[in-house]
């Protein structure tokens, strides 16, 4: 984060969403804040709450991409979830309280995953030796007496042993690292991982129950293992991820991804126009004002129990979006309104954002068609009136029926292609040129059909 200015930022999202400079401009100061914070002195450090943003716009904007890419830029903890989901404690459907053991829960599996690779050499040298016991037979006469007369001569048949198996040994590592024995097959003792099913029907607010529960088990029952013959590929990664998961520290991960989620967690609280309750309604509405009520606590800063520990929120990054046709963002309640200072009103998309989406980002549609396409090597080239006349067709679609933003680009893109993917393993010309002719003989007929459209585009 030191290395990263606000302007770097910008550059950095500029790769892969076009336009959208102030939400970009935001959530960028947004971030730095974080690193200010962590340089100020301590008294006052805890004293600086974050500035939680509301992305305001239609569908397909790039209101997900922006909080998405900005976790990856910092290598932050990240979560997506929609506030329609969660509904009032007392009603049927999510705790708000299960967004921060979710965000937890990726951030120990991720700090897990990562610390395995670091310690891949260290197990996969462990699997080989492993692996090595189970390929050299014992010798059973080798045994010890009774007595000091058994125990020299046991001794000495040991040490005459040694040069041979040693020999053996180095022997049969340079066959299993050359993989001259990948297909023979030995006997592994492979835990078996299955634990009694247990369906717990709970309120909100106990969601962990059943996980909880199904830990409490496993560790009283004993921990079984069943014999199982299997190659000697598959039996090196099945031991090489025992033995990583024996090297690694699990309470280090877990206080640290607790510190990770604390200090640096962003959760994207996507649709949070849907419990947005108009004044004077009644009915479903009082259902969304609890939601609001419940949300409340956690974005101001409290303490969330998980089956890992404690998890404050007081200092996570809270990142909404709505598209807020229907109602605005006075609509919520006065003191979530006042935990989101930052509101930022996205642009809608049209012709000339379309064209610079299908070229421009690293991540572009056409880039992700022509390398699929290339994979059965057909090559495809699209001229620039052709690329032109698409941005044309959707910008009219979303006009004339629903505007869902760039999402259209994909369903125009699949239905202009669609002979072509089906018959690309088949194809004898594996060159073809798509112009703007092409476009209106694939899509014309069906955007001059308006019922058709709707359905199809």
């Amino acid at each position: 984060m030191s290395n990263l200015k606000p302007t770097e930022i910008v550059r950095e999202l500029d790769k892969y969403i076009i336009g959208q400079e102030r939400a970009k401009r935001s959530v960028a100061v947004a971030l730095r804040n974080r690193w200010r914070r962590q340089q100020v002195p301590d008294d006052l450090r805890d004293e600086i709450a974050p500035k939680n943003i509301i992305l305001i716009g239609p569908t397909g904007v790039g209101k997900t991409e922006i909080a998405r890419r900005l976790s990856q830029l910092t290598d932050s903890p990240f979560t997506k979830v929609e506030a329609s989901k969660f509904t009032e404690v007392g009603y049927v459907g999510r705790d708000v309280e299960s967004m921060v053991r979710d965000l937890l829960e990726v951030t120990v599996t991720d700090g897990r995953s990562r610390a395995q690779e670091q310690v891949q050499a260290r197990a996969g040298q462990a699997a080989e030796e492993r692996l090595l016991d189970l390929l050299l037979p014992k010798n059973e006469n080798i045994k010890g007496a009774a007595g000091d007369e058994g125990r020299e001569a046991h001794i000495g048949v040991v040490a005459e042993m040694i040069p041979e198996s040693s020999s053996t040994r180095e022997k049969l590592r340079g066959m299993l690292r050359a993989g001259k024995l990948d297909n023979r097959y030995v006997d592994l003792d492979v835990a078996d991982r299955n634990t009694p099913m247990v369906e717990i029907f709970s309120n909100v607010g106990m969601e962990e129950l059943g996980i909880n529960f199904r830990d409490m088990l496993s560790g009283l029952m004993p921990k079984t293992s069943k014999r199982r013959k299997v190659k000697i590929k598959e039996a090196r990664k099945i031991l090489t991820q025992e033995e990583a998961q024996n090297l690694i520290d699990t309470e280090k991960i877990v206080q640290e991804a607790i510190e990770r989620v604390q200090q640096s967690g962003i959760i994207f609280l996507d649709e949070i126009d849907k419990i947005a309750g108009r004044n004077g309604s009644q009915g479903p509405d009082v259902s969304r004002e609890g939601v609001q009520r419940d949300l409340l606590p956690i974005v101001e800063g409290s303490t969330v129990m998980t089956k890992y520990g404690a998890v404050k929120t007081d200092h996570i990054l809270f990142i909404a979006s709505g598209a807020f046709h229907i109602c605005k963002p006075a609509d919520l309640i006065p003191e979530l309104q006042g935990r989101f200072p930052i509101r930022v009103e996205l642009d809608a998309l049209g012709r000339e954002e379309f064209v610079r989406i299908l070229t421009e980002p690293r991540n572009a549609l056409l880039l992700q068609y022509l390398a699929l396409l290339r994979t059965e090597g057909v090559e495809v080239i699209f001229s620039d009136d052709a690329v032109e006349r698409i941005a044309g067709i959707a910008e009219e679609v979303n006009q004339r029926t629903e505007n869902i933003g760039a999402r259209r680009l994909h369903t125009l893109m699949e239905r202009l292609l669609e002979d072509v993917l089906f018959e690309a393993p088949d194809m004898d010309q594996k060159q073809l040129a798509i112009d703007a002719a092409y476009v209106d003989d694939k899509l014309q007929a069906i955007k001059a059909d308006e019922d058709l459209s709707r359905y199809i585009l």
